[in-house]
Protein backbone atom coordinates (compact mmCIF):
# COMPACT_ATOMS: atom_id res chain seq x y z
CA UNK A 1 0.00 0.00 0.00
CA UNK A 2 2.90 2.82 0.86
CA UNK A 3 4.47 1.93 -2.41
CA UNK A 4 1.43 2.86 -4.38
CA UNK A 5 0.40 6.15 -2.49
CA UNK A 6 4.58 6.82 -2.76
CA UNK A 7 5.94 5.57 -6.16
CA UNK A 8 9.47 7.19 -5.05
CA UNK A 9 11.36 4.70 -3.16
CA UNK A 10 14.00 7.35 -1.93
CA UNK A 11 10.87 9.02 0.57
CA UNK A 12 9.69 6.03 1.86
CA UNK A 13 12.51 6.57 4.10
CA UNK A 14 11.28 9.74 5.25
CA UNK A 15 7.84 8.50 6.66
CA UNK A 16 7.46 10.00 9.97
CA UNK A 17 4.54 11.02 12.65
CA UNK A 18 3.15 14.06 12.54
CA UNK A 19 4.94 15.25 15.87
CA UNK A 20 8.65 14.17 14.42
CA UNK A 21 7.59 16.01 11.40
CA UNK A 22 6.43 19.05 13.70
CA UNK A 23 9.15 19.19 15.19
CA UNK A 24 11.11 20.35 11.82
CA UNK A 25 9.05 23.76 12.28
CA UNK A 26 11.44 26.22 13.32
CA UNK A 27 10.21 29.49 15.53
CA UNK A 28 9.58 32.25 13.49
CA UNK A 29 9.25 30.45 9.86
CA UNK A 30 6.60 31.01 7.64
CA UNK A 31 4.82 28.04 7.27
CA UNK A 32 2.45 27.17 3.46
CA UNK A 33 -0.52 24.38 4.27
CA UNK A 34 -3.14 23.03 2.16
CA UNK A 35 -6.52 23.51 2.84
CA UNK A 36 -9.27 25.52 1.10
CA UNK A 37 -12.25 25.93 2.63
CA UNK A 38 -11.87 22.84 5.31
CA UNK A 39 -11.28 20.66 2.42
CA UNK A 40 -7.57 19.33 1.57
CA UNK A 41 -5.78 20.47 4.54
CA UNK A 42 -2.95 19.38 6.78
CA UNK A 43 -5.04 17.24 9.52
CA UNK A 44 -1.67 15.79 11.58
CA UNK A 45 1.18 18.13 11.38
CA UNK A 46 -0.15 21.19 12.20
CA UNK A 47 -2.36 19.78 15.31
CA UNK A 48 1.09 18.23 16.14
CA UNK A 49 2.48 21.83 16.21
CA UNK A 50 0.10 23.23 18.34
CA UNK A 51 0.39 20.77 20.61
CA UNK A 52 3.97 20.81 20.70
CA UNK A 53 3.60 25.33 20.96
CA UNK A 54 1.66 24.43 24.72
CA UNK A 55 4.92 23.10 26.35
CA UNK A 56 7.26 24.49 23.56
CA UNK A 57 6.46 28.11 22.75
CA UNK A 58 6.97 28.97 19.50
CA UNK A 59 5.36 31.20 17.02
CA UNK A 60 4.92 31.07 12.70
CA UNK A 61 3.33 33.08 10.15
CA UNK A 62 0.97 30.63 8.24
CA UNK A 63 -0.61 31.07 4.82
CA UNK A 64 -2.95 28.75 3.57
CA UNK A 65 -5.73 28.77 0.85
CA UNK A 66 -8.57 29.29 3.09
CA UNK A 67 -9.86 28.21 5.76
CA UNK A 68 -8.92 24.94 7.99
CA UNK A 69 -10.69 22.24 9.53
CA UNK A 70 -10.75 19.89 12.17
CA UNK A 71 -10.55 23.21 14.38
CA UNK A 72 -6.14 23.42 13.64
CA UNK A 73 -6.66 27.31 13.72
CA UNK A 74 -7.97 27.43 16.74
CA UNK A 75 -5.92 24.96 18.31
CA UNK A 76 -2.69 26.99 16.78
CA UNK A 77 -4.14 29.87 18.09
CA UNK A 78 -5.19 29.21 22.14
CA UNK A 79 -1.19 27.33 21.97
CA UNK A 80 -0.34 30.83 20.75
CA UNK A 81 1.76 29.41 18.26
CA UNK A 82 0.43 32.16 15.28
CA UNK A 83 2.58 35.41 14.90
CA UNK A 84 0.39 36.14 11.77
CA UNK A 85 -2.47 34.34 9.27
CA UNK A 86 -3.37 35.14 5.86
CA UNK A 87 -5.45 34.96 3.73
CA UNK A 88 -9.01 33.67 4.95
CA UNK A 89 -9.91 32.02 8.24
CA UNK A 90 -13.38 31.24 9.62
CA UNK A 91 -12.75 29.70 13.15
CA UNK A 92 -14.37 31.18 16.54
CA UNK A 93 -11.14 30.93 18.35
CA UNK A 94 -8.75 32.44 15.98
CA UNK A 95 -11.45 35.23 14.92
CA UNK A 96 -11.47 36.27 19.15
CA UNK A 97 -7.96 36.22 19.16
CA UNK A 98 -7.48 38.05 15.96
CA UNK A 99 -9.80 40.97 17.27
CA UNK A 100 -7.84 40.50 20.59
CA UNK A 101 -4.94 41.71 18.66
CA UNK A 102 -2.33 38.77 19.61
CA UNK A 103 -2.83 36.91 15.87
CA UNK A 104 -2.22 39.75 13.26
CA UNK A 105 -4.29 38.66 10.21
CA UNK A 106 -3.95 39.55 6.64
CA UNK A 107 -7.19 40.00 4.58
CA UNK A 108 -6.98 39.29 1.27
CA UNK A 109 -8.37 38.91 -1.92
CA UNK A 110 -7.67 34.70 -2.63
CA UNK A 111 -6.82 35.49 -6.09
CA UNK A 112 -3.83 37.63 -4.63
CA UNK A 113 -2.02 35.52 -2.23
CA UNK A 114 0.51 33.42 -5.16
CA UNK A 115 1.04 36.36 -7.08
CA UNK A 116 2.63 38.18 -4.09
CA UNK A 117 4.59 35.12 -3.30
CA UNK A 118 5.71 34.66 -6.99
CA UNK A 119 6.87 38.28 -6.92
CA UNK A 120 8.67 38.14 -4.19
CA UNK A 121 6.20 41.09 -2.53
CA UNK A 122 6.30 39.08 0.84
CA UNK A 123 7.83 36.85 2.73
CA UNK A 124 8.83 33.51 1.11
CA UNK A 125 8.05 30.35 2.44
CA UNK A 126 10.31 28.70 4.73
CA UNK A 127 8.20 25.09 4.87
CA UNK A 128 4.90 23.97 3.23
CA UNK A 129 2.75 21.85 4.51
CA UNK A 130 1.00 19.19 1.86
CA UNK A 131 -1.96 16.94 1.60
CA UNK A 132 -1.98 14.79 -1.12
CA UNK A 133 -3.66 11.32 -2.44
CA UNK A 134 -0.51 10.23 -3.63
CA UNK A 135 3.15 11.03 -4.88
CA UNK A 136 3.85 9.66 -8.76
CA UNK A 137 6.45 8.07 -9.47
CA UNK A 138 6.62 10.92 -12.69
CA UNK A 139 7.64 13.48 -10.06
CA UNK A 140 3.57 15.01 -9.06
CA UNK A 141 1.97 15.45 -6.16
CA UNK A 142 -1.88 14.50 -6.19
CA UNK A 143 -3.85 16.81 -4.39
CA UNK A 144 -6.96 15.54 -2.55
CA UNK A 145 -9.91 17.95 -2.13
CA UNK A 146 -8.30 21.02 -3.07
CA UNK A 147 -5.63 23.10 -5.01
CA UNK A 148 -5.84 26.48 -3.07
CA UNK A 149 -2.36 27.47 -3.44
CA UNK A 150 -0.55 23.97 -2.63
CA UNK A 151 0.99 24.70 -6.43
CA UNK A 152 2.93 27.96 -5.44
CA UNK A 153 3.79 27.04 -1.90
CA UNK A 154 5.61 23.67 -3.49
CA UNK A 155 7.32 25.69 -5.88
CA UNK A 156 8.26 28.13 -3.39
CA UNK A 157 9.39 26.39 -0.20
CA UNK A 158 12.54 25.37 1.41
CA UNK A 159 11.27 22.61 2.49
CA UNK A 160 8.38 20.25 2.42
CA UNK A 161 6.10 17.95 4.75
CA UNK A 162 3.52 15.93 2.91
CA UNK A 163 0.58 14.24 4.43
CA UNK A 164 -0.44 11.03 2.49
CA UNK A 165 -4.26 10.81 3.02
CA UNK A 166 -5.23 7.33 2.84
CA UNK A 167 -9.35 8.12 3.01
CA UNK A 168 -8.78 9.78 -0.18
CA UNK A 169 -9.24 7.27 -3.17
CA UNK A 170 -6.49 7.22 -5.69
CA UNK A 171 -9.18 7.77 -7.84
CA UNK A 172 -9.23 10.71 -7.52
CA UNK A 173 -6.19 11.92 -9.89
CA UNK A 174 -7.04 13.63 -12.99
CA UNK A 175 -9.55 15.82 -11.52
CA UNK A 176 -6.56 18.59 -11.18
CA UNK A 177 -5.61 20.94 -13.63
CA UNK A 178 -2.56 22.42 -12.10
CA UNK A 179 -1.31 25.61 -14.16
CA UNK A 180 0.82 28.25 -12.32
CA UNK A 181 1.01 31.31 -14.24
CA UNK A 182 4.82 32.82 -15.56
CA UNK A 183 7.04 35.62 -13.54
CA UNK A 184 6.28 39.03 -14.62
CA UNK A 185 7.14 40.48 -17.28
CA UNK A 186 7.05 36.69 -19.19
CA UNK A 187 3.02 36.34 -18.13
CA UNK A 188 1.28 34.76 -20.81
CA UNK A 189 -2.62 34.31 -21.40
CA UNK A 190 -4.64 32.16 -19.51
CA UNK A 191 -6.02 30.13 -22.06
CA UNK A 192 -9.26 29.29 -20.79
CA UNK A 193 -12.35 29.78 -22.79
CA UNK A 194 -14.77 27.23 -21.61
CA UNK A 195 -15.20 26.39 -17.49
CA UNK A 196 -14.00 22.71 -18.59
CA UNK A 197 -10.69 23.98 -20.23
CA UNK A 198 -7.58 21.99 -18.88
CA UNK A 199 -4.49 24.02 -19.67
CA UNK A 200 -2.23 22.01 -17.02
CA UNK A 201 -1.02 19.11 -16.06
CA UNK A 202 -2.83 16.40 -13.52
CA UNK A 203 -0.74 16.75 -10.65
CA UNK A 204 1.96 19.67 -8.77
CA UNK A 205 5.26 19.07 -9.95
CA UNK A 206 8.36 18.89 -6.66
CA UNK A 207 11.66 18.46 -6.10
CA UNK A 208 12.05 15.37 -3.99
CA UNK A 209 15.30 16.37 -2.41
CA UNK A 210 13.03 19.46 -0.51
CA UNK A 211 10.81 16.93 1.29
CA UNK A 212 12.17 16.50 4.73
CA UNK A 213 8.98 14.07 5.89
CA UNK A 214 6.02 11.83 4.92
CA UNK A 215 3.69 11.44 7.14
CA UNK A 216 0.53 9.02 6.52
CA UNK A 217 -3.05 10.05 8.03
CA UNK A 218 -6.70 8.73 7.01
CA UNK A 219 -9.30 11.19 8.27
CA UNK A 220 -12.06 13.06 5.75
CA UNK A 221 -12.19 16.66 5.29
CA UNK A 222 -14.27 18.63 7.91
CA UNK A 223 -18.08 18.40 7.04
CA UNK A 224 -19.20 21.86 5.84
CA UNK A 225 -22.04 23.11 7.49
CA UNK A 226 -24.76 23.29 5.33
CA UNK A 227 -28.19 24.25 6.64
CA UNK A 228 -31.40 23.49 4.43
CA UNK A 229 -33.13 26.11 2.85
CA UNK A 230 -36.16 28.24 4.98
CA UNK A 231 -38.38 30.88 4.48
CA UNK A 232 -35.71 33.87 3.76
CA UNK A 233 -33.26 31.88 1.81
CA UNK A 234 -35.97 30.73 -0.40
CA UNK A 235 -37.38 34.23 -0.86
CA UNK A 236 -33.72 35.36 -1.77
CA UNK A 237 -33.77 32.09 -4.82
CA UNK A 238 -37.11 33.53 -5.84
CA UNK A 239 -35.92 36.91 -6.70
CA UNK A 240 -33.34 36.16 -8.39
CA UNK A 241 -34.49 33.39 -10.29
CA UNK A 242 -36.97 36.16 -11.41
CA UNK A 243 -34.82 38.18 -12.29
CA UNK A 244 -32.76 35.92 -14.60
CA UNK A 245 -35.91 34.84 -16.31
CA UNK A 246 -36.88 38.24 -17.25
CA UNK A 247 -33.23 38.85 -18.24
CA UNK A 248 -33.62 35.61 -20.92
CA UNK A 249 -36.57 37.41 -22.36
CA UNK A 250 -35.04 40.74 -22.70
CA UNK A 251 -32.91 38.59 -24.64
CA UNK A 252 -29.58 39.64 -22.35
CA UNK A 253 -28.98 35.51 -21.24
CA UNK A 254 -30.41 32.38 -22.93
CA UNK A 255 -31.84 29.85 -19.78
CA UNK A 256 -28.10 28.23 -20.10
CA UNK A 257 -27.59 31.78 -18.35
CA UNK A 258 -23.43 32.18 -17.88
CA UNK A 259 -20.89 30.36 -15.54
CA UNK A 260 -22.00 30.51 -11.92
CA UNK A 261 -20.25 31.78 -9.01
CA UNK A 262 -21.34 31.85 -5.39
CA UNK A 263 -19.34 32.23 -2.13
CA UNK A 264 -19.15 29.26 0.49
CA UNK A 265 -21.86 29.24 3.24
CA UNK A 266 -25.48 27.87 3.99
CA UNK A 267 -27.05 30.87 2.38
CA UNK A 268 -24.89 30.44 -0.73
CA UNK A 269 -25.58 26.61 -0.77
CA UNK A 270 -29.30 27.24 -0.20
CA UNK A 271 -29.86 29.60 -3.24
CA UNK A 272 -27.97 27.16 -5.71
CA UNK A 273 -30.40 24.41 -4.63
CA UNK A 274 -33.58 26.91 -5.91
CA UNK A 275 -31.87 26.57 -9.50
CA UNK A 276 -33.08 22.69 -9.79
CA UNK A 277 -36.58 23.34 -9.42
CA UNK A 278 -36.26 26.36 -12.39
CA UNK A 279 -36.31 26.83 -15.82
CA UNK A 280 -32.93 26.67 -15.79
CA UNK A 281 -30.44 23.93 -17.71
CA UNK A 282 -27.03 23.21 -19.08
CA UNK A 283 -25.83 25.53 -16.17
CA UNK A 284 -21.79 24.97 -15.96
CA UNK A 285 -19.83 26.67 -12.55
CA UNK A 286 -16.56 28.70 -12.57
CA UNK A 287 -16.06 29.39 -8.99
CA UNK A 288 -13.85 28.28 -5.68
CA UNK A 289 -16.04 26.23 -4.19
CA UNK A 290 -18.39 22.91 -5.31
CA UNK A 291 -20.82 22.67 -2.24
CA UNK A 292 -23.50 20.25 -1.97
CA UNK A 293 -25.79 22.15 -4.27
CA UNK A 294 -23.26 21.55 -7.24
CA UNK A 295 -23.55 18.00 -7.05
CA UNK A 296 -27.60 18.51 -6.48
CA UNK A 297 -27.93 20.64 -9.50
CA UNK A 298 -25.32 17.65 -11.53
CA UNK A 299 -27.69 14.90 -10.35
CA UNK A 300 -31.06 16.67 -11.58
CA UNK A 301 -29.29 17.55 -14.50
CA UNK A 302 -29.25 20.83 -14.54
CA UNK A 303 -25.80 21.42 -14.42
CA UNK A 304 -23.01 20.16 -16.91
CA UNK A 305 -19.53 20.75 -15.45
CA UNK A 306 -18.18 23.17 -12.40
CA UNK A 307 -14.53 24.27 -12.02
CA UNK A 308 -13.55 25.48 -8.76
CA UNK A 309 -10.29 24.77 -6.31
CA UNK A 310 -11.98 23.12 -3.96
CA UNK A 311 -14.77 20.40 -2.86
CA UNK A 312 -16.58 21.65 0.43
CA UNK A 313 -19.20 19.17 1.18
CA UNK A 314 -21.56 18.07 3.84
CA UNK A 315 -20.50 14.76 5.71
CA UNK A 316 -23.70 13.10 3.45
CA UNK A 317 -22.52 14.44 0.55
CA UNK A 318 -18.67 13.17 1.10
CA UNK A 319 -19.14 9.90 1.51
CA UNK A 320 -21.81 10.08 -1.46
CA UNK A 321 -19.72 11.64 -3.23
CA UNK A 322 -16.87 9.07 -3.13
CA UNK A 323 -18.96 5.93 -3.55
CA UNK A 324 -20.32 6.86 -6.63
CA UNK A 325 -17.06 9.18 -7.63
CA UNK A 326 -16.79 7.99 -11.60
CA UNK A 327 -20.28 9.66 -11.91
CA UNK A 328 -18.91 12.96 -11.57
CA UNK A 329 -15.09 12.78 -11.89
CA UNK A 330 -15.48 13.87 -15.86
CA UNK A 331 -18.10 16.83 -14.59
CA UNK A 332 -15.45 18.73 -12.17
CA UNK A 333 -11.93 20.36 -12.32
CA UNK A 334 -10.50 22.00 -9.23
CA UNK A 335 -7.35 24.50 -10.02
CA UNK A 336 -4.60 26.57 -8.22
CA UNK A 337 -6.83 29.32 -6.71
CA UNK A 338 -5.33 32.28 -8.81
CA UNK A 339 -6.50 30.42 -11.63
CA UNK A 340 -10.12 29.63 -10.14
CA UNK A 341 -10.22 33.59 -9.84
CA UNK A 342 -7.89 35.40 -11.78
CA UNK A 343 -9.60 38.29 -13.28
CA UNK A 344 -8.52 37.87 -16.79
CA UNK A 345 -10.53 34.45 -17.02
CA UNK A 346 -13.25 35.43 -14.85
CA UNK A 347 -13.77 38.53 -17.25
CA UNK A 348 -13.82 36.38 -20.69
CA UNK A 349 -16.44 33.88 -19.24
CA UNK A 350 -18.71 36.30 -18.14
CA UNK A 351 -19.24 34.94 -14.89
CA UNK A 352 -22.03 35.40 -13.10
CA UNK A 353 -20.80 36.22 -9.24
CA UNK A 354 -23.17 35.80 -6.46
CA UNK A 355 -21.64 36.47 -3.26
CA UNK A 356 -22.71 37.08 0.53
CA UNK A 357 -22.86 40.25 2.56
CA UNK A 358 -22.91 41.34 6.32
CA UNK A 359 -24.33 44.53 5.53
CA UNK A 360 -25.22 47.12 2.32
CA UNK A 361 -25.94 50.51 2.40
CA UNK A 362 -28.59 52.91 0.91
CA UNK A 363 -25.92 53.73 -2.28
CA UNK A 364 -24.70 49.86 -3.12
CA UNK A 365 -21.29 49.56 -0.54
CA UNK A 366 -20.99 46.72 0.78
CA UNK A 367 -19.62 45.26 3.89
CA UNK A 368 -18.66 41.65 3.47
CA UNK A 369 -16.05 41.35 6.79
CA UNK A 370 -16.30 43.38 9.86
CA UNK A 371 -19.29 43.47 12.53
CA UNK A 372 -19.70 47.12 13.74
CA UNK A 373 -16.56 47.71 11.42
CA UNK A 374 -14.06 46.85 13.52
CA UNK A 375 -14.98 42.94 14.10
CA UNK A 376 -13.28 40.37 11.96
CA UNK A 377 -15.58 38.23 10.58
CA UNK A 378 -14.40 35.72 8.18
CA UNK A 379 -12.45 37.14 5.52
CA UNK A 380 -13.21 38.90 1.76
CA UNK A 381 -12.27 35.73 0.44
CA UNK A 382 -12.38 35.71 -3.02
CA UNK A 383 -15.67 38.08 -3.36
CA UNK A 384 -13.80 41.22 -4.30
CA UNK A 385 -11.78 38.69 -7.02
CA UNK A 386 -15.60 38.31 -8.69
CA UNK A 387 -17.45 41.36 -7.80
CA UNK A 388 -14.84 43.80 -9.66
CA UNK A 389 -14.56 41.33 -12.98
CA UNK A 390 -17.87 39.73 -13.11
CA UNK A 391 -20.68 40.07 -15.65
CA UNK A 392 -22.99 40.45 -12.91
CA UNK A 393 -22.00 41.33 -9.19
CA UNK A 394 -24.78 40.33 -7.32
CA UNK A 395 -24.80 40.22 -3.29
CA UNK A 396 -27.04 38.74 -0.94
CA UNK A 397 -28.37 39.00 2.58
CA UNK A 398 -31.84 38.65 5.02
CA UNK A 399 -33.17 42.21 5.16
CA UNK A 400 -32.81 42.06 9.22
CA UNK A 401 -31.94 39.06 11.87
CA UNK A 402 -32.12 38.42 15.31
CA UNK A 403 -35.39 38.91 15.59
CA UNK A 404 -35.23 42.15 13.08
CA UNK A 405 -33.21 43.69 15.70
CA UNK A 406 -30.36 44.08 13.38
CA UNK A 407 -30.99 45.87 9.95
CA UNK A 408 -28.74 44.24 6.91
CA UNK A 409 -29.99 47.37 5.21
CA UNK A 410 -28.00 50.83 6.50
CA UNK A 411 -27.44 54.27 5.74
CA UNK A 412 -23.57 53.70 5.53
CA UNK A 413 -22.01 50.31 5.82
CA UNK A 414 -19.21 50.24 9.02
CA UNK A 415 -16.72 48.49 6.80
CA UNK A 416 -16.54 48.65 3.31
CA UNK A 417 -15.34 45.60 0.77
CA UNK A 418 -17.07 46.46 -2.07
CA UNK A 419 -17.75 49.88 -3.48
CA UNK A 420 -20.62 50.95 -4.97
CA UNK A 421 -18.63 50.79 -8.24
CA UNK A 422 -18.49 47.16 -7.89
CA UNK A 423 -22.14 46.11 -7.28
CA UNK A 424 -24.88 45.23 -9.41
CA UNK A 425 -27.53 43.48 -8.06
CA UNK A 426 -28.23 43.47 -4.38
CA UNK A 427 -31.29 40.97 -3.08
CA UNK A 428 -32.54 40.45 0.31
CA UNK A 429 -35.77 38.14 0.93
CA UNK A 430 -37.94 41.66 0.58
CA UNK A 431 -36.68 42.30 -3.18
CA UNK A 432 -33.88 42.61 -5.61
CA UNK A 433 -32.32 45.96 -6.22
CA UNK A 434 -30.80 46.39 -9.94
CA UNK A 435 -28.52 49.21 -9.63
CA UNK A 436 -27.35 48.76 -12.69
CA UNK A 437 -27.11 52.27 -14.58
CA UNK A 438 -28.25 54.10 -11.66
CA UNK A 439 -26.33 57.37 -9.92
CA UNK A 440 -26.35 57.56 -6.10
CA UNK A 441 -29.38 59.39 -5.75
CA UNK A 442 -31.57 56.42 -7.80
CA UNK A 443 -29.91 53.59 -6.37
CA UNK A 444 -31.14 54.93 -2.75
CA UNK A 445 -34.82 55.33 -3.58
CA UNK A 446 -34.21 51.70 -5.48
CA UNK A 447 -32.04 50.11 -2.86
CA UNK A 448 -34.89 51.28 0.54
CA UNK A 449 -37.83 50.18 -1.65
CA UNK A 450 -37.11 46.87 -3.11
CA UNK A 451 -34.32 45.48 -0.22
CA UNK A 452 -34.83 46.91 3.19
CA UNK A 453 -37.46 45.57 6.04
CA UNK A 454 -40.25 47.15 6.55
CA UNK A 455 -39.64 47.96 9.75
CA UNK A 456 -36.67 49.83 8.66
CA UNK A 457 -38.04 51.32 5.15
CA UNK A 458 -39.46 54.69 6.88
CA UNK A 459 -36.04 55.43 8.93
CA UNK A 460 -34.00 55.17 6.18
CA UNK A 461 -36.33 57.19 3.76
CA UNK A 462 -35.98 59.89 6.51
CA UNK A 463 -32.45 59.73 6.51
CA UNK A 464 -31.86 59.55 2.79
CA UNK A 465 -34.87 62.64 3.22
CA UNK A 466 -32.67 64.49 5.27
CA UNK A 467 -29.32 63.71 3.93
CA UNK A 468 -30.96 64.98 0.73
CA UNK A 469 -31.31 68.80 2.17
CA UNK A 470 -27.62 68.79 2.66
CA UNK A 471 -26.69 68.23 -1.26
CA UNK A 472 -23.43 66.18 -2.58
CA UNK A 473 -23.69 64.13 -5.02
CA UNK A 474 -23.80 60.88 -2.41
CA UNK A 475 -26.15 62.34 0.42
CA UNK A 476 -25.08 61.95 3.71
CA UNK A 477 -25.76 62.95 7.24
CA UNK A 478 -22.16 62.49 8.78
CA UNK A 479 -23.34 62.80 12.01
CA UNK A 480 -26.13 60.35 12.02
CA UNK A 481 -24.41 57.62 9.16
CA UNK A 482 -22.88 55.34 11.98
CA UNK A 483 -25.57 55.77 14.28
CA UNK A 484 -27.42 52.69 13.91
CA UNK A 485 -24.48 50.80 14.60
CA UNK A 486 -24.02 52.50 17.79
CA UNK A 487 -27.51 52.08 18.57
CA UNK A 488 -27.20 48.56 17.95
CA UNK A 489 -24.34 48.74 20.38
CA UNK A 490 -25.66 50.35 23.13
CA UNK A 491 -29.54 49.74 23.25
CA UNK A 492 -29.20 45.94 21.43
CA UNK A 493 -31.43 47.15 18.51
CA UNK A 494 -31.34 49.50 15.53
CA UNK A 495 -33.85 51.50 16.65
CA UNK A 496 -34.56 54.82 14.86
CA UNK A 497 -33.84 58.15 16.66
CA UNK A 498 -37.60 59.12 17.36
CA UNK A 499 -37.63 55.49 19.28
CA UNK A 500 -34.57 56.18 20.79
CA UNK A 501 -35.89 59.58 22.53
CA UNK A 502 -38.90 57.47 23.14
CA UNK A 503 -37.06 55.24 25.11
CA UNK A 504 -35.08 58.03 27.54
CA UNK A 505 -37.99 59.89 28.41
Amino acid sequence: MNSERIQIPTLLAKVKTAQEAAALIEDGMVVGSSGFTRAGDSKAVLQALAERAQSNPLKITLLTGASLGHDTDGLLAESHALYKRMPFQSDNGLRSHINDGEVLFIDQHLGETAELLQAENIHPIDLAVIEVAMIRADGQLIPTTSVGNSATFVQQAKQLIIEVNMAVPTSIAGIHDIHIPERYPFRKPILIEKVDDRIGSIGIEFDPAKVVAVVFTNLSDSAATIAPPEAKTDAIAAHLIEFFEKEVHKGKLSYHLLPLQAGIGKVANAILQGFVNSPFEGLTMYSEVLQDSTFELIDAGKMDFASASSITVSKEWYQKLFINFERYKDKILLRPQNISNAAEVIRRLGVIAINTAIEFDIYGNVNSTHIYGTKMMNGIGGSGDFARNAYLSIFVCQAASKNDTISHVVPMVAHVDHTEHDVDILVTDFGLADLRGLAPRERAKVIIENCAHPDYREALLDYYTRALEKGGQTPHLLGEALSWHERLQKMGRMTSELERVASIQ
